[in-house]
C-alpha cells in the first residue's frame, strides 16, 4: 500500500540537502509560501543588514559611506555577483533601477544600433501576446514615439515572424502565467540569422533555473531582484547586454550616474566605458543592500541544487494532487523541464479558491482572468508545504469554501 503523501513528505524532507537553507528564511509559522515567484522571502540576515546600513553607514559615517562603505560600487559588485547566475560575466551585468526602465534602456538602445547599421528599415520590435504587460507597455511607449513599431504574434509562429524589418526579438524567458519556457539557444539564433538582436526577460527564471546568456549567444537581458533573489518589495533589477556591443549601446536616459567622470560635473555627456551606462539616476543603497543579502544566498545554494529541488517540488506536488482526486486543468507543461519553478491552474473560479487557501495560510496567486499560479522556492520551500498545501487545496474546493462572500472581493493586488 502506497504510504500517505504526509509520511513520504518527511522522508524527502530528511533527505533534503537544501533543507539547512530554510532557517536562512524568516518564514512565519503557520504560513505555506507558494508566491515566490511574485515576492521572495525575508532573508534572516537582512534586517541586521539595512540596520548596519541605516545606523552607522548612513546614520554615522554620512556622506562619506559614498567611499568608505564602497556605496558608489554596488551597482557593479551586486550585479557582478548575480552575473554566474545567468551565465554572463561579472563586468556585463550591472543592478539598477527597475525591470520596466531597464526594458525602455534597452530597446531603446537596440532599435537605436539597428537604425545606424539599417536605416530605419528595420524598426520592429517582435514579442508574443500575453506577454508580461510592462514589457509589451514599453513597446508601445517607444511606438507612440515614432521609434518602433509593435508586432504581437504567438510563439508558436515567432521564427516564421522574424522578418527583415526586425529588430529585436523581445520575449520572456519563463512566461508569468503557465511558467512556459522559451528556447533560449533556438531563438536567439533564428533572430541572429535574420538580423535581429534579442533581449531576454528572466524575471520568472533568474535565480530560480539554469540561465546562459553568453552560451545562448543573448545580446542583452534584464531580470528581477525581488522575486527569486529575494531582495524584498521594489528590489533593484539587473541588466545585461553583452560584452561585445557594450561600445555601441547608447541608453536613452542619460542620467549623471551613467557619465564616465559623473564627479567631473561636465555640461556634455561621455558614456561610462562599461555596462556601467546603463545607470541612471543616484543608485538606491537600501535597496541594493537588501538584494545583496539575498543574492548571496542563492549563489551559495547554486542554480544547479536548486533547479533540481524545484522540479522536485513541483512534480511532489503535481502527483498529491492526483492522489487528492481533484480534477484541476495545468496550463503549465507536464514536462518539468520545459516550465519555470511554478505550477499555474485554470479555474473559473480561481480568484476565489486562491483567496480562501490565503485565508488558510497558504499564500499562492492569482492572475487574471482565471488562473490559478503555485510557485516553488525551492531555497526556503519543504515537500510537507507540498503535501499540506493540496490537503488545503482540495478542502477548499470539494467543500465548496471559496464560495464565501469575502472570498470574492477583490483587493487592488491580485
Amino acid at each position: 500500500m502506497t504510504e500517505p503523501p504526509g509520511a513520504r513528505a518527511r522522508i524527502l524532507d530528511a533527505g533534503d540537502p537544501l533543507a539547512l537553507y530554510r532557517d536562512r528564511f524568516d518564514v512565519p509559522d503557520g504560513v505555506i509560501y507558494l508566491d515566490g515567484n511574485s515576492l521572495g522571502c525575508l532573508p534572516r540576515a537582512t534586517p541586521a543588514r539595512l540596520e548596519e546600513v541605516v545606523r552607522q553607514e548612513w546614520g554615522r559615517d554620512l556622506i562619506r559611506s559614498w567611499n568608505s562603505a564602497g556605496w558608489i560600487d554596488m551597482p557593479k559588485r551586486v550585479g557582478a555577483k548575480i552575473a554566474p547566475l545567468i551565465g554572463a560575466q561579472p563586468h556585463e551585468v550591472i543592478a539598477t533601477d527597475s525591470v520596466s526602465v531597464n526594458l525602455f534602456k534597452l530597446i531603446s538602445a537596440a532599435l537605436a544600433m539597428q537604425a545606424q547599421k539599417h536605416g530605419a528599415r528595420r524598426k520592429v520590435v517582435l514579442s508574443e501576446p500575453g506577454n508580461f504587460p510592462t514589457d509589451i507597455y514599453m513597446i508601445e511607449g517607444l511606438e507612440k514615439q515614432g521609434l518602433a513599431e509593435r508586432r504581437l504574434v504567438d510563439r508558436g509562429a515567432m521564427k516564421d515572424a522574424l522578418g527583415d524589418d526586425v529588430a529585436l526579438l523581445l520575449l520572456t524567458h519563463a512566461h508569468y502565467k503557465t511558467g512556459e519556457l522559451f528556447d533560449m539557444p533556438a531563438l536567439t539564433e533564428a533572430a541572429h540569422d535574420a538580423g535581429a538582436l534579442v533581449l531576454w526577460d528572466l524575471s520568472h527564471s533568474g535565480g530560480a533555473l539554469p540561465v546562459d546568456l553568453n552560451g545562448a549567444h543573448a545580446d542583452f537581458a534584464v531580470g528581477c531582484g525581488y522575486k527569486y533573489l529575494n531582495g524584498g518589495p521594489g528590489a533593484p533589477s539587473y541588466a545585461f547586454i553583452a560584452e561585445r556591443h557594450v561600445e555601441a549601446t547608447q541608453q536613452p536616459l542619460s542620467g549623471w550616474m551613467g557619465h564616465a567622470a559623473p564627479f567631473a560635473f561636465s555640461d556634455d555627456y561621455r558614456p561610462a566605458p562599461g555596462v556601467e551606462r546603463l545607470m541612471c539616476g543616484t543608485p538606491g543603497i537600501l535597496g541594493l543592500a537588501a538584494l545583496e543579502v539575498g543574492v548571496d544566498i542563492i549563489a551559495e545554494i547554486g542554480i544547479e541544487p536548486l533547479y533540481a529541488k524545484s522540479q522536485q517540488l513541483s512534480e511532489f506536488f503535481r502527483q498529491c494532487l492526483a492522489e487528492s482526486g481533484l480534477e484541476l486543468d495545468l496550463v503549465s507543461p507536464a514536462d518539468p523541464g520545459q516550465r519555470g519553478s511554478q505550477l499555474s491552474f485554470r479555474h473559473e473560479e480561481a480568484h476565489a479558491i486562491c483567496q480562501a487557501l490565503i485565508a488558510r495560510g497558504v499564500i499562492g496567486d492569482f492572475r487574471d482572468p482565471d488562473i490559478l499560479r503555485f510557485g516553488f522556492a525551492p531555497a526556503y520551500l519543504r515537500f510537507a508545504d507540498m503535501a499540506e498545501a493540496v490537503r488545503h487545496l482540495t478542502e477548499v474546493i470539494e467543500t465548496g469554501e471559496w464560495q464565501r462572500e469575502e472570498f470574492r472581493e477583490r483587493a487592488a493586488v491580485t
